[in-house]
């Protein structure tokens, strides 16, 4: 009986050899396009304050969401096992990330540039400044995930991704349910469902073109991804209007103000991905539901997807640090 070759392996894949490796390699545009988002923003508030920290806000956002949707990832079938490793990376890096963003902020209240902030003065500004007791709390619970994500590489029987999901999804509500809107009413509910509904849409989609090789994983995964990205994807925009009209009591300074026209920009762009996903979900879903699309036909899919998100999200991370 003749063994199968090379070529009918890679065909039942739904594969193509290197190609779906190189392809994975413009997830790294993901950065670039972030801070381009973030760059937008700076642009759009003009004469509006926006704090220096906002591209390290940017990363640190973009890393605690793929931290949430690879722990999400069981959750989309039992078949999935955690990425303790890539889970270990991205948490390390939003951890430094949000050390980075503390520095800043110590530096900024005190109106001196970073390099000068001396440790007595940073010291400071954790211990009398609620800003930085926030920030403690923040590299805790990113210190925490961090460290269990790296227990549950050395020892993945006796770790649970589902520990690294309820860490991860408290730590990214944290920043925003202690904002701006906590001071309004229901505003620090509305803020922490916003911050999770779209880290998570966000989270998975990259979560999947990051770990995803097979047509069939693709088929299985997709399509339960696809259910769940309908109801974030509601709750992204029913919080996102509901707290940028809030805030700007109105409609007319979104265009007379910088924090309405980086509204104004972020929300066409997410109408833009609304229009997107439901073409998805008319054309690339069924295919990819019924086998009729190679794993690297969906990567290509998800990875424009995954960009454009990733400029909201360079768009959202620099609203929230705009006066």
């Amino acid at each position: 009986m003749n063994r199968p070759d090379r070529t009918d392996r890679r065909r039942e894949r739904g594969t193509t050899g290197g190609s779906s490796s190189s392809l994975r390699w413009l997830l790294l545009l993901v950065i670039p396009v972030a801070l381009d988002g973030a760059a937008l923003a700076w642009i759009l508030a003009a004469d509006d304050p926006v704090q220096a920290e906002a591209p390290v806000r940017v990363l640190a956002d973009c890393a605690g969401a793929t931290v949430l949707g690879l722990a999400a990832l069981p959750r989309l079938s039992d078949r999935l096992t955690p990425r303790w490793r890539a889970l270990t990376v991205f948490a390390a890096v939003w951890a430094a990330m949000e050390f980075a963003m503390l520095v800043l902020e110590a530096a900024e209240v005190q109106g001196i540039p970073a390099r000068r902030l001396s440790a007595t003065g940073f010291g400071d500004y954790l211990t009398h400044v609620s800003g930085g007791q926030i920030g403690i709390a923040l590299l805790i619970g990113t210190g925490v995930v961090a460290v269990y994500s790296a227990f549950g590489f050395r020892q993945p029987d006796r770790a649970t991704a589902d520990l690294v999901l309820v860490f991860t999804a408290v730590t990214l509500a944290l920043r925003p349910i202690t904002g701006h809107m906590s001071q309004q009413p229901f505003g620090s509910v509305l803020a922490a469902l916003h911050a999770l509904a779209a880290a998570g849409w966000f989270g998975l989609l990259l979560a999947l073109a990051l770990t995803v090789r097979s047509r069939g994983e693709w088929a299985a995964l997709l399509p339960r991804y696809s259910a769940w990205a309908l109801p974030l994807v509601v709750t992204v925009t029913v919080t996102g209007l509901l707290n940028g009209l809030v805030r700007l009591g109105g409609v007319s300074p979104m265009v007379t103000t910088g924090y309405g026209r980086i509204l104004l920009a972020k929300t066409l762009l997410v109408g833009a991905l609304i229009a997107l996903g439901w073409w998805w979900r008319r054309s690339w879903v069924p295919k990819v539901a019924d086998h009729r699309m190679t794993a690297d036909g969906s990567l290509r899919r998800a990875i424009v997807e995954v960009l454009v998100m990733a400029l909201v999200f360079g768009l959202a991370a620099t609203l929230a640090v705009t006066a």
